[in-house]
């Protein structure tokens, strides 16, 4: 008897910013994109998968924790989009991509609405960040800020237990600084997976040209050496990417092997968990020196 294929909620977002939820099985997800059956394998949360940002050659398949992600040139696939920790990615796609192009609606009253760029200003912020990327630094804030936020819980919660340990040793108060340090070994790991996926990614330049979708799509039709791109109108707050507009405009024809603003994008997101770590790691050496004691 043949075994039945289970079929997964996704959410999908196209460069336009509109969006659906569909159920697709892993033939239904194969027949959309060119994706391997090993790949979606990587993005199974019943399997133990370590963090992974790989380009394909039409995709990037992306296994942050609870974010699980196939983005082309053209679309974003989310898995899971009613969990309570990918709503807030599908809500910044949503938010961010009709922005990226222009399309967020105007005011019929007066032909404006606060917060969107004049086409003066338009023309000064524009990135050449093609849509993948815009994907792609959607899926790094959101996991970098997502455990930043769960170490500063961890952090909150140590240093007090630390000080009432320290002016009274007891087996209570040992046994929650016990509990607190195994928290915190649990998260340094998974805090070290996706830093070391990042970093690992950032030594290979070739692994990077991997993830240019659209320069991959653009030369295999033999189109101009510049990319498919989409303007980057961010307007609550700048992104890496909008910082790095100028770079951008200047590398877009340094030829296909230039991964300059990708490795800008990465390091500015590596930085930030290398941070994280770091005070996990001070974290952990002061409840060493307290115990200690």
């Amino acid at each position: 008897m043949k075994s039945s294929v289970v079929s997964r909620s996704w959410a999908v977002f196209d460069k336009n910013g509109e969006s659906a939820v569909v159920d697709l099985d892993k033939y239904g997800i194969m027949k959309r994109v060119p994706i391997h059956s090993r790949d979606l394998r990587i993005l199974d949360p019943l399997l133990s998968y370590p963090s992974a940002i790989l380009g394909r050659e039409k995709v990037i398949v992306l296994n942050l924790e609870h974010i699980k992600a196939i983005i082309t040139s053209e679309e974003v696939l989310l898995r899971d989009p009613q969990d309570d920790n990918v709503i807030p990615i599908v809500e910044e796609l949503q938010r961010r991509l009709p922005l990226a192009n222009g399309l967020a609606e105007r005011d019929d009253d007066d032909g404006s609405q606060p917060g969107l760029r004049t086409s003066e200003e338009t023309d000064v912020e524009q990135t050449e960040f093609p849509f993948e990327f815009q994907a792609l630094e959607v899926a790094l804030e959101g996991i970098c800020s997502f455990l930043d936020t769960q170490t500063r819980d961890l952090e909150t919660a140590a240093y007090p237990a630390l000080d009432v340990l320290t002016a009274k040793i007891s087996s209570s108060n040992l046994d929650r600084v016990r509990k607190l340090k195994s928290a915190m070994t649990r998260m340094t790991s998974r805090v070290q997976k996706v830093r070391d996926e990042l970093e690992q990614l950032l030594e290979e330049d070739d692994d990077m040209g991997d993830l240019y979708l659209s320069r991959k799509s653009a030369a295999a039709v033999s189109s101009p050496t510049s990319c498919n791109v989409v303007p980057d109108l961010f307007h609550d707050s700048p992104t890496i990417s909008s910082k790095l507009s100028r770079t951008s405009r200047r590398s877009t024809h340094h030829g296909e092997t230039d991964v300059e603003e990708l490795e800008m994008l990465l390091e500015a997101y590596f930085v930030q968990i290398e941070s994280t770590m770091n005070k996990l790691t001070t974290v952990c050496i002061e409840n060493v020196a307290r115990i200690h004691r």
